[in-house]
């Protein structure tokens, strides 16, 4: 949450994050219930594959070994084959 002394919180009319956690820390939202609304939002996890614990390490240690990221080297030779594989 980004400061803003201009515009108070709505329910605290806090001016700071300290203020706005300082009061919920001492007030419940269901004291408030009705002065909220129903909002949507998305939640963007990142996606992950799970790898064999050795394969994981040996990726490790070259990413290391390279002085790259472990995700990079990753990419990297996952691109290389994928763009062999079409090739072929």
């Amino acid at each position: 949450m980004s400061e803003n002394k201009n515009h108070p919180s709505s329910i605290s009319n806090a001016r700071s994050p300290e203020k706005i956690g300082e009061y919920w820390d001492t007030h419940s939202l269901a004291d408030h219930w009705d002065q909220t609304r129903e909002v949507e939002f998305e939640i963007r996890a990142p996606r992950r594959i799970t790898l064999d614990p050795e394969v994981y390490t040996q990726l490790e240690q070259q990413a290391e070994n390279q002085g790259v990221s472990l995700a990079s080297l990753a990419n990297s030779w996952l691109k290389e084959r994928l763009s062999g594989d079409k090739a072929a």
